[in-house]
């Protein structure tokens, strides 16, 4: 498979999970979590797909186009291995979604941030909370749920809270 061919699966695979945990989380109250805002596609999805929603971006630094970037009180910038302990003293179970894009172009290098990361997570998330991801994200206290559109196994991952 091309890499262009595994990218647009990847693309439609993240946006019917965005869409499908848009609805599952209506009447979860709390906040949303964009861990890596990139390009700042994703985050301008969620922002139209959750409207009235805070949403809090974590990223290293913002490099995103400007009409899909957070304010600065919305931005939580640095490494995630200091980002996300803060949030989880700020938001302890406020947390409806958390979108995790973490992906990066060396495996083991992924790998190693998906398994730091994920119990991180556990903390935050609201009861019926969700986690959606590019990486499979092991958090505590969470059950694996299938992927909306009969979505290929291992494309992209959700857990419930």
């Amino acid at each position: 498979m091309s890499r262009l061919h595994s990218f647009i699966q990847r693309v439609q695979a993240q946006l019917a999970c965005l869409d499908e945990a848009a609805r599952l989380i209506k009447d979860v109250p709390g906040v949303v979590l964009e861990l890596g805002l990139g390009n700042g596609r994703t985050y301008d999805h969620l922002r139209e797909i959750l409207p009235g929603r805070e949403i809090f971006v974590f990223d290293r630094e913002i490099a995103a186009h400007p009409d899909s970037r957070p304010d600065a009180a919305h931005a939580l910038l640095g490494d995630f291995r200091e980002t996300i302990p803060a949030a989880a003293k700020r938001f302890p179970k406020q947390v409806a979604l958390i979108h995790g894009d973490i992906g990066s172009g060396n495996k083991e290098a992924t790998l190693a941030l998906a398994r730091t990361v994920a119990p991180m997570l556990a903390p935050m998330l609201a009861p019926g909370g969700l986690v959606v991801s590019d990486q499979k994200l092991d958090v505590p206290g969470t059950t694996p749920m299938k992927l909306p559109q009969n979505l290929p196994e291992g494309r992209y991952y959700m857990v419930r809270a």
